[in-house]
């Protein structure tokens, strides 16, 4: 028999069901997957080695878990992903505003229903689906909002007076009763707010308006915070962090092929008729990567995953207009439209003192600066602050080319041919490519010529200057001069 066609208390006593709280449930279908070797935290990427078998371990201690880290963490996506250890189904008493347990009723309303309907009571079923709550922590919520409060209107339409505990109207957690319940930015709640949480924590009770209500609540809690070293807004309670079973640190990706993973999965991006070279992805989350150690960024802070995800539409979304405007069939990323990323970083950072100084658009420069010399001195040979007078380096032919012409232009509107034409034509910086690049796809090729400029400007070896339509490289010194 199908467990969803069981429709009473009589027959599902003869099914041969056993109620289990959702803390066994969730430990024992961890179980089943640790056995099977699948996880249940699908989506969830970087995770594997750190996070998720501290997480594991937490839910067979079944205790209750403070995920704690800074923004953009995923951190609300693992609470989620728990659902996924959930039964499929589990029943409830027909009617029950905390989803009663037909073989455990708690609620009045319950008791009292199978005290009079015994094994013909209605049960229905809940699907997992439905077993998710969640919460986000702001300074207004209420005690009445969690845990509830007595209803007027309740006990004048059933005309009972304020001291029958059916006036009473249950808040979020009462009704998450054998739910996954999740309170996100759990230091924004008040002091006093999260004292009402100890004997949920603890007893698994709750108490409304001194009515002495010993409710065995049945529930899985999950709380999100940022450090409490970061936040000024508050912090955690010490004797709600005492009955908290297991805090467990987030992190941000340790390297850029997790990073590009997460940034793949969670951009969205629809099928475009737009290559983009590896050296592209890679050069988009060295940008976070640089943020997260940048001096006029806020450390505390963070740097949220949400900023190379949005670079990375904006990025697409430049090459997309180009497309769009020049009539063509398919383009590829080039270097230049990392300048359309711009938006997507300066609303993502909190800048320090030094950074608010220099401004938002200024940071957002430094840092694409910053993160393309570090992939240019990773492919490239290094070039040195102090060398020899008369020394010969790898790039004194193409600095040589750029002394002797009146500069070079690229611009935002060039098709690809005339962008590819425009780099062909400078001779040493194809020779320089041929000999510490060689063997390259031609997208990623045109792409590592543009890297090279950049590269070379940001080692003060040649000078930028971007105009509204594209950008021009000249000679260092010819441009010193000409400036004088």
């Amino acid at each position: 028999m199908e467990v969803t066609t069981i429709k009473t208390l009589g027959e599902l006593k003869q099914s041969g069901y056993a109620s289990r709280s959702i803390k066994v449930e969730l430990r024992e279908n961890l179980i089943a997957h640790l056995k099977n070797k699948t996880t249940p935290f699908t989506g969830v990427i970087g995770y594997e080695n750190t996070v998720l078998p501290e997480l594991e371990r937490a839910i067979l201690s079944m205790h209750n878990i403070n995920l704690l880290g800074l923004r953009g963490q995923a951190k609300t996506r693992i609470a989620r992903a728990m659902v996924n250890l959930l039964d499929p189904f589990i029943p409830v008493v027909s009617g029950s505003e905390i989803n009663d347990d037909p073989l455990q009723p708690i609620s009045t309303f319950a008791i009292d229903l199978i005290a009079e309907m015994g094994d013909k009571t209605p049960i229905s079923w809940l699907a997992r689906e439905d077993r998710f709550f969640e919460k986000l922590a702001t300074p207004d919520v209420s005690v009445s909002d969690l845990i509830g409060d007595i209803d007027p209107i309740k006990a004048a339409n059933l005309k009972l007076s304020y001291a029958d505990p059916r006036v009473l109207h249950f808040g979020m957690i009462p009704r998450a009763n054998r739910c996954i319940f999740v309170i996100n930015e759990l230091p924004d709640l008040q002091a006093r707010i999260q004292v009402s949480l100890f004997n949920i924590l603890q007893e698994g009770d709750i108490q409304i308006r001194g009515f002495k209500l010993r409710l065995p609540i049945d529930i899985q809690c999950v709380f999100t915070a940022n450090p409490e070293d970061y936040t000024n807004r508050g912090s955690i309670v010490t004797p709600l962090k005492d009955r908290i079973g297991s805090q467990i640190l987030t992190h941000y990706p340790k390297d850029i092929e997790t990073a590009k993973k997460i940034t793949a999965q969670e951009s969205g991006q629809q099928i475009l008729p737009i290559k983009v070279p590896e050296l592209a992805r890679d050069l988009l989350e060295q940008i976070s990567f640089e943020a997260r150690e940048s001096d006029y960024i806020d450390a505390k802070s963070g740097v949220s995953a949400r900023m190379s995800i949005t670079a990375f539409q904006n990025l697409m979304s430049t090459a997309e207009r180009r497309l769009l405007l020049s009539d063509e069939e398919i383009t590829t990323i080039r270097l230049s439209d990392f300048t359309g990323i711009y938006p997507a970083i300066t609303g993502k950072v909190e800048l320090v003192y030094e950074g608010e100084q220099e401004g938002a658009d200024f940071v957002a420069q430094h840092l694409l600066e910053s993160a393309i010399k570090t992939l240019f001195d990773a492919r490239f040979p290094k070039i040195k602050k102090l060398e020899k007078k008369d020394a010969e380096g790898p790039y004194d032919p193409l600095l040589l080319w750029f002394f002797e012409s009146e500069g070079f232009e690229l611009l935002e509107d060039f098709s690809d041919s005339m962008y590819r034409d425009q780099l062909d034509r400078i001779a040493p910086l194809t020779a320089l490519l041929n000999e510490y690049a060689p063997g390259v796809d031609k997208e990623t090729n045109y792409f590592l010529k543009e890297l090279v400029l950049w590269g070379l400007v940001a080692n003060n070896k040649l000078s930028k200057h971007s105009f509204s339509n594209g950008t021009e490289f000249k000679d260092l010194y010819g441009s010193y001069i000409n400036g004088l």
